[in-house]
């Protein structure tokens, strides 16, 4: 529980100093720091989740959504003796395990949180992402293509869930009954993407170069694969929706949502409602896919 008192609030015991508190960080919206700090409170269950046992890329806003960001790897200092790190390649990662911790990182107006595909201490990817990049700013055709791919996935015995990004994309997550390596993952989302590029050729494309892609939408398999990152289940992002990465039911999919329509103002109601949908979701076999196309 976490109290407050001149400019601190103690949190799990921790101590942590809170900085220009009524600071605007998503102007449209009237986000000041301190709101977002309340909101990231009731995210945490869920955010945590997603981010605990894994590296951590955060985006820094320090005077909000539209002045300068920058991507934060390494972990800040000075380094509270909460904060606990995950060290790869040379990079002192956080690592974010604790609700203090989340709150410290929200302090410094990190805004967005990515982390790592696979978990500390492993080369094995964690679950599997498909990534839905629309070449538009605006693509009304988002999630006819996110239902054509999951209409797709289904034929080859796979349950995915929706999330939004936050952003303008759709990301198919789908959580893996056992190890398998991001190269047979890799396999997998190439021989997706071929099919839905042959079934849809004006909808999709998996041409990795944006210039080459006109206006259609791109099925990234590439993203998914050791050190790299992607936005976090139920992360904010620095958009002028204040958008949360949500994940979706199908028939919200069927429905043509949104991702604008899940921002920090309303996401705690949609998880007291919804709970979380990927931890509902049953975990997956990708061996019968994997014998199919020869892995």
């Amino acid at each position: 529980m976490a109290t407050a008192t001149k400019g601190t609030i103690t949190v799990e015991g921790h101590d942590i100093t809170i900085t220009n508190p009524e600071k605007l960080l998503w102007p449209e919206k009237g986000i000041t720091k301190l709101l977002y700090l309340e909101k990231l409170i009731a995210l945490a269950p869920y955010l945590l989740r997603y981010c605990r046992d894994r590296h951590l890329t955060t985006i820094r806003f320090p005077n909000g959504i539209h002045g300068k960001s920058f991507y934060q790897k390494n972990c800040p200092e000075p380094i509270p003796d909460f904060v606990r790190l995950a060290p790869l390649d040379g990079i002192q990662y956080v690592h974010l395990d604790s609700l203090p911790t989340l709150l410290w990182l929200g302090n410094l107006a990190c805004l967005e949180f990515h982390a790592s595909f696979h978990r500390i201490g492993s080369e094995l990817p964690a679950e599997w992402l498909i990534d839905i990049d629309p070449s538009l700013d605006y693509e009304p055709r988002i999630m006819q293509a996110v239902h054509l791919i999951g209409e797709a996935l289904d034929k080859m015995g796979i349950h995915a869930v929706p999330k939004t990004s936050g952003a303008t994309g759709v990301q198919l997550y789908v959580p893996i009954a056992k190890p398998y390596t991001f190269e047979q993952l890799r396999t997998i989302g190439h021989f997706l993407g071929r099919y839905l590029t042959e079934q849809h050729p004006k909808l999709f494309t998996i041409e990795r170069l944006k210039k080459n892609r006109g206006d259609r939408i791109y099925v990234d398999y590439l993203q998914h694969w050791y050190g790299k990152t992607l936005s976090s289940p139920y992360t904010p992002r620095a958009r002028e929706a204040a958008s949360v990465s949500a994940p979706l039911e199908w028939s919200e999919v069927e429905a043509g949502a949104d991702p604008r329509d899940f921002h920090l103002l309303n996401i705690e109601e949609r998880l007291r409602t919804k709970g979380d949908l990927i931890a509902k979701s049953p975990l997956q076999s990708l061996d019968r896919v994997l014998s199919f196309i020869g892995q």
